[in-house]
């Protein structure tokens, strides 16, 4: 059907089917691809546009019906010559974004909006504006989604309905013959070209020496599916709705099985015959311990007082913004293979794919991860998908483009948290910590993703001493598989479980022991460094004392008495709560993960490459996702080399022109990425200045460098850094004998241990006990985040991460059918997500005690909101119900959980 209309001022026309949607025809027929889907529900609004001055999702609306009409995208907005809307302007200046993903809907859908300009300034420190929102800002980012290649064909899985069944036969003859198939795959070719399945990245040793089970995770099922979204079979065509259409042909038949839901069923044994794996009869992956055990026993023996809890960490659903993509891609002219996959670290991808499912040589693949709409961890793994379409590519010689839509990234994506605990704290008569022990039955899921097994132990147990000078903890790990998706790192990764656990717990000891909830952390608080943790961690700096104090400050803790009165004159109740948290990040270094079990190392790889110019590209293996990795490393370099900003660029996500890297998780992109490339740097300095001693006749020990010049000391001599560069590729006047040309240096950086960023957060709610509604009023956060190279930019990762924080305390639930294993929360509709008047002003504070281990000084920033605050919010929650005889209370505080709780206290 022709469908004619006018785009960004311009005539266009499309020839597409009745049924084609808006956002479609303008992202494959027109390649207007700034318009992004982000859900299949028209929940997100990532794909709005203006119809006839209208904001539209045009995910909602078929493209006959924008027949005649005036269309305005993301790329139309900006003036012919480049020079932004007002609005674009504004959400630039104000750091309105972060992956850019769905921020031209919000460009959109707000573009009545005023703005004003801003200035720049490039010095660490500085809140620079950040170089790569312009191509977001203009719908100019490049998403897997967004990367068209050449004879490109669709594919599509057929996925389980069933939590747990046994599969009997497979029939896709009348797929195969289906209008458009190229081909159809199951468990049998797999197995048939001895494709691996997919592996976990660390390896856990059970308490009695045995090694954690370790079933085998097929990319297509074989012979059994074990959650409701396993995959089972891939279908590709010519188009995605050819794929879609033969999928539904596939007829598979099960046997179904009994399915073991929850944790506590699976440490229960509640479910007879819901064995998921031979190698697992029990379901039991692995038994982990830390800490000395006699100690503790002893400790709480002598104890003045001993306080207990229960509770669980609800399980969640990362939603990234941009679904999970990828392309895969293979060259029969070199036999290479290109995947182009919305991931966090390529080289890992890459690294996984082949040396440990494929067995290829590790050089005839190529990994790129362009543009990346938010990941939070969930972009991390190696995933089935992933390598499914690299695999088919060489098969049908044929480029494969998958894109997941929303629907099936909530069965299929890896979920994070779900553990159910038992906590006790013994202590003296004035409340001093004796020593804490906690047992943890963590959820895996039916399969092992990529870093599942080091979540619940090494990333969770070892941060249970917190900021506190407990001298003995004993922690105890059992570890379940259940017939639900696997569950992986999500931002923060075992440190928000951990400080939930703990910051719970320490608040319980205060109210049982008469003593306020600041009271009984200034108590216990660690105050000389370096300061051995009972759980394996030696912390560097910290000043916990100094954040509570700014924290309290800024919340105004001595006005929460009258504004508690103001509450209850409104029949309603007001709560404060505290969480002091730490985060041990970079996790590394290399040797002590590999002993602990790690199959890959943890060290970063940079790269400077000074051109003639005296300009600068940085390889880097970090790989943004919303950080703003563009900009900080940037700034590092240009002050370092003291050149302007605008003279940097940082390549990165690129197997094929970086040299190596760990990519980004962990908030280890700066600490440990940009160390990498300061050392780069240092070797960069140190060939420069003997090239600037040459040049200025001088001995290359009496050159100075600084403000991008060099210097002979004592003298009047200098020269410019571009001089120098252009020498370095120009050697008519080059020392040959003693250096080559070129200013190019490549540098590893594998810490010598974790960074420690810590902070004080307080949340003040009030609760309708008539209702349960319950709102956040107030939140303040003072965080340690050593040196800050661009404020700005810490505080907007310091805000998203309040948000999904806040968001698991107040609202986010995944939840599955405690029978069947059917995800109950599978759509924007039933799993909720919070918006941004959910929310107040936050309040921020800074605190600097730079690492001393780090040449930057910096700390990590990316996942403390959502580690810090979720306790908080909950300890609010409690005080305010105090009264009302609640003692006790599991996220998430939705409204129903809430007078369900107050119903129960009074009866």
């Amino acid at each position: 059907m022709q469908v004619q209309f006018t785009v960004n001022g311009r005539a266009a026309s499309v020839d597409v089917p009745p049924n084609t949607l808006l956002v479609y025809a303008l992202r494959e027929h027109l390649l207007l691809t700034g318009t992004h889907v982000g859900c299949d529900t028209s929940q997100c609004g990532a794909c709005t546009v203006h119809v006839n001055g209208r904001a539209v999702k045009s995910c909602a609306m078929l493209a006959v019906q924008a027949q005649g009409a005036d269309v305005q995208t993301i790329e139309g907005l900006a003036a012919a010559d480049g020079t932004m809307h007002p609005m674009q302007a504004a959400f630039k200046e104000c750091h309105g974004l972060q992956c850019g993903f769905c921020t031209p809907g919000m460009v959109i859908r707000r573009t009545t909006m005023g703005a004003s300009d801003f200035s720049k300034l490039p010095h660490i420190g500085e809140s620079l504006k950040r170089k790569e929102d312009y191509r977001f800002l203009t719908g100019a980012g490049q998403y897997t989604d967004d990367v068209v290649l050449a004879a490109q064909s669709h594919a599509v899985f057929l996925r389980s309905p069933h939590a747990h069944a046994r599969i009997n036969s497979i029939n896709i003859d009348a797929a195969k013959a289906a209008p458009g198939v190229l081909g159809v795959f199951v468990g049998t070719d797999v197995a048939a070209d001895n494709i691996n399945g997919l592996p976990c990245g660390w390896l856990i040793t059970s308490t009695d020496g045995q090694p954690m089970k370790e079933p085998p995770h097929p990319i297509l099922a074989q012979g059994k599916v074990r959650y409701v979204g396993d995959q089972v079979a891939m279908i590709v065509a010519l188009t995605q709705q050819q794929a879609r259409d033969a999928a539904e042909l596939v007829e598979v038949d099960y046997d179904v099985l009994p399915a073991v839901v929850s944790v506590a069923d699976a440490a229960a044994g509640k479910v007879a015959g819901a064995g998921l794996h031979d190698a697992a009869p029990d379901n039991h992956c692995y038994k982990w311990a830390i800490g000395d055990k006699g100690a503790v026993d002893s400790a709480f023996a002598n104890a003045a007082h001993v306080t207990q809890l229960d509770l669980v960490n609800n399980r969640l659903i990362p939603n990234a913004m941009e679904p999970r993509t990828a392309i895969g891609s293979y060259s029969r002219a070199n036999d290479e293979y290109t995947l182009y996959v919305s991931n966090q670290n390529p080289h890992v991808e890459r690294l996984l794919m082949t040396a440990f499912v494929m067995g290829l040589p590790e050089h005839k693949v190529r990994v790129i991860a362009p543009d990346v709409g938010g990941g939070f961890g969930s972009k991390i793994f190696l995933y089935a998908e992933d390598v499914c379409l690299t695999w088919a590519a060489k098969k049908l010689n044929r480029n494969i483009k998958w894109v997941a839509d929303r629907s099936e990234s909530f069965v299929s994506d890896a979920h994070g948290r779900d553990h159910v605990s038992h906590a006790e704290m013994a202590m003296d008569k004035d409340g001093k910590f004796l020593a804490m022990r906690v047992h943890t039955d963590a959820n895996m899921g039916a399969y092992l993703s990529t870093f599942a097994s080091a979540v619940p132990t090494i990333l969770y147990a070892t941060l249970l001493a917190g900021q506190y000078t407990t001298p003995q903890i004993y922690v105890e790990v059992d570890a379940w598989f259940t017939n639900t998706a696997p569950v992986d790192a999500y931002r923060g990764a075992g440190r928000p479980e951990a400080t939930y656990l703990l910051e719970r717990l320490v608040s319980r000891c205060g109210w049982e022991m008469n003593l306020p909830q600041d009271e009984i952390r200034k108590r216990n608080f660690i105050t000389s460094w370096p300061y051995q943790t009972p759980v394996a961690l030696q912390y560097d700096v910290g000043d916990y004392h100094a954040c509570m104090t700014q924290a309290q400050e800024l919340a105004d803790v001595a006005g929460f008495a009258a504004r508690k009165a103001a509450s209850e004159a409104k029949g309603l109740k007001r709560g404060i709560g505290y969480s002091s948290y730490i985060e041990a990040c970079g996790i590394a270094p290399s040797n002590i993960a590999g002993a602990l079990g790690a199959r890959a190392g943890l060290f970063e790889c940079g790269e400077v490459r000074v051109h003639p110019t005296g300009s600068v590209t940085v390889f880097t293996g970090s790989h943004s996702h919303g950080q703003g990795h563009e900009t900080t490393f940037a700034q590092v370099v240009a002050a370092r080399l003291g050149i302007p900003v605008e003279n940097v660029d940082i390549v990165h996500g690129d197997t094929g022109r970086v040299p190596f890297g760990m990519g980004t998780y962990g908030s280890r992109s700066i600490s440990v990425g940009g160390a990498a490339i300061m050392k780069a740097l240092d070797k960069i300095e140190a060939k420069a200045k003997k090239i600037a001693a040459h040049l200025m006749e001088a001995s290359d020990a009496d050159i100075d460098f600084a403000n991008g010049e060099f210097s002979v000391r004592g003298t009047d001599k200098k020269i410019p850094f571009g001089q120098v560069s252009l020498a370095a590729y120009v050697p008519h006047n080059y020392p040959l004998d003693v250096l080559e040309p070129g200013l190019n240096e490549t540098a590893f950086y594998d810490p010598t241990n974790f960074t420690f960023p810590a902070g004080t957060y307080i949340c003040e709610v009030e609760v309708d006990p008539a209702t349960g509604s319950t709102r956040v009023d107030k939140f303040t956060a003072v965080d340690d985040f050593g040196t800050i190279i661009n404020p700005m930019i810490v505080e907007g990762q310091v805000h998203g991460g309040l948000v999904q924080g806040i968001g698991q305390a107040l609202m986010e639930n995944c939840v599955y059918d405690r029978e069947t294993g059917q995800l109950l929360t599978g759509s924007f509709m039933d799993y909720a997500m919070p918006r941004a008047d959910d929310f107040p002003e936050f309040k921020l504070g800074h605190v600097c005690t730079p690492c001393t281990h780090n040449p930057l000084g910096t700390k990590g920033c990316g996942e403390a909101g959502a580690i810090g605050s979720p306790p908080a919010v909950i300890n609010a929650l409690l005080d305010a119900l105090h009264p009302l005889g609640v003692k006790e209370f599991d996220m998430p505080a939705s409204p129903h959980r809430v007078w369900e709780a107050i119903q129960n206290a009074r009866s």
